[in-house]
Parts: C-alpha cells; structure tokens; sequence
C-alpha cells in the first residue's frame, strides 16, 4: 500500500488499536499507510455508534464530498425530508441526545435519516439541534460538500432536526478498529479531507469529532456528520482554532494538529464570508452572537493560512 504525506501516528481520545480504551490523547505508532488516520478525535458516542449500527448498506442516496448531481438534488431531498411520511421510528442508543432512527418514504422513495433535539446544557457540553441545519447551510454556502442534508421537523409534538443519513461503508472507527488498508489511490484524497475536515471544524468551532461521525464512502469519499455542540461562541472558540498552529486540540506531547493542505476554492470563499451571507444562509439556527463567533475564526484561518503559505510557499499550501 502506499504512504501518506503526513505524520506516522494516530492520535485518539478514548479507543485505541483493537478497540482497546486507552488514556485521552495518547499517541500510537502505526504504518504510515495509515497515517491519514491522525488527528480526528475519537470519543465514543453510543447514540451515533447505534444509529451506524442500524444503517444498512445501500439505503440512502447521498455521498458526501457530494457530486454534481448529488448537488444538483439537494433541494429535492430536502423537501423529501420535510415531507416525506415517517413509516418507522426508533429509538437510536442511550445516548445524551437522543436521537430517532427514521425510515421515511414519499412515493417510490424510501430512505432512512436521524432526528435529534438537544438543547442546552447536557452533561456539561452545550447541545443544540439546530446547530445541525447551521452546519449544512454553512456547508451549502462555502461548498464544503461534505455534510449531509438537514431541515427543522417535528417528531413526537417536538421541534427538531432531521438529518438525511447518507450511504457510507465505513466509519473511521471501523477503520481504526479492522486495521481496513486505504487503497493506494485513495491516499491523497482522503488525506487532504482530513485536513479539509480540520479546517471546517475550526471555522464552526465543533469540538466533538469522533470516530463515529467520519464516515467513508466505498470510494473513500467523506462524510461529516454530527453537529449539535459545534458553533460554540465563549472566548476560548473566538482566540483560537478547534484544529492549527495554536490549536486547542493537540497531541499528548503538544504537537500541532495541522491542516498542511486545503483547496484555493475552500480559502477563497472564506476569505469572502460576510455577516450578510452567513445570516442569509444560516437564517435563525445562529444567532447574531454565533455568527459573529464564525466571522472571528474566518479571521484565524485566513490568518494561519498566509503564514503557512509565507513559511512554504503558496504550491505547497493550497490545490486547485
């Protein structure tokens, strides 16, 4: 198998190689073919580890890092997911958030998606459901393309979101637990999404990436999902970035988790986000405060980017 331009480590938080618990941060040796690995953050969350459990091969008709046509039917599936019947409910774990395993069907369409409505405080982290349709909007606006659809619908009398759950193989648990080998061909991109991934959750300030919501396509294109505690607004999200230089989440000896490498288009259409644009996309699941936060960690991104690109050179910092 082939090497990944990264380091020859993989850093998690809770699982270790072989399923093992080990102690948070610690850092484990492994080939570098595997090094694409490093650096996702890797708490176990029984809710989203059950709602991967239930999720069957085929089902859905989404991928992440989306296509042309996938994109093009984004406004379909998200009137699908407003309006489609919900034919069957189930409860997804025993998780903080609670979250419903739906099977929805409009037509000669059926599809599975996941409902979840936490808010407020829970277990110490700040919960918020409609941080999950922020994040596609977001997503919609700077062309990410790695984020499932979602839309505010109501489940059992409550408001909440209802996430379309798209078709993967595999999740980086999956992964990390069966040593599964990354095709040579597949190195590169699923590098530089993991580095893409980095600078997403830095700009959304989400501090609860695990192993169970980077999901992999047969592909190995990515899937980010799970974002009810990103969008955080205190000073300690505002100063500095989830992920860089000065990141808050670094490696047990202090190391830098780094983005190294990021697409010109993703940086171009940082640079040019606006209060306005972010408030037209985003509608009332941010408040003004939150975007504000957003625009402050545009702010460091562009910033950490020009030093990396001054430091090594704008061809070795940024693709097309």
């Amino acid at each position: 198998m082939g090497t990944a331009a990264d380091e020859t480590s993989l850093v998690t938080n809770r699982m270790g190689e072989a399923g093992h618990l080990i102690p948070s941060g610690r850092e484990i040796r492994i080939q570098s073919k595997d090094a694409f690995l490093e650096g996702f953050g890797m708490k176990i969350n029984k809710a989203v580890l059950a709602v991967l459990l239930l999720a069957g091969p085929g089902t859905l008709f989404l991928h992440a890092q989306f296509k042309p046509d996938e994109i093009a039917r984004r406004p379909e599936m998200e009137n699908f997911l407003l309006t489609a019947e919900i034919v069957s409910s189930k409860p997804a774990g025993e998780g903080v958030t609670r979250p419903f395993f739906l099977t929805l069907k409009k037509g000669d369409l059926t599809s599975r998606a996941v409902w979840k409505n936490p808010r407020g405080m829970q277990n110490g982290f700040l919960e918020g459901w409609q941080y999950e349709i922020a994040a596609y909007r977001l997503d919609k606006l700077i062309g990410l393309d790695m984020v499932p659809a979602a839309v505010e619908r109501e489940f059992q009398g409550k408001r909440g979101a209802l996430i379309l759950w798209a078709d993967n193989k595999y999740s980086l648990l999956k992964v990390s637990e069966s040593h599964i080998a990354i095709p040579d061909e597949a190195l590169d991109r699923v590098n530089k999404a993991k580095w893409l991934a980095r600078a997403w959750d830095s700009l959304v300030a989400n501090d609860d990436r695990t192993q169970q919501n980077v999901l992999y396509t047969e592909d190995w294109r990515t899937i980010l999902i799970d974002h009810s505690r990103a969008f955080r607004s205190t000073e300690a999200f505002t100063e500095r970035l989830m992920f860089g230089a000065n990141g808050i989440k670094k490696f047990e000896n202090g190391s830098p988790l780094l983005f190294r490498r990021l697409p010109r288009g993703f940086v171009d259409k940082i640079k040019g986000l606006t209060r306005e644009a972010i408030k037209g996309a985003v509608g009332d699941t941010l408040t003004d405060g939150e975007i504000g936060a957003v625009l402050a960690r545009r702010d460091l991104l562009v910033k950490e980017v020009e030093t990396m690109i001054k430091e090594q050179g704008e061809s070795n910092v940024l693709y097309e």
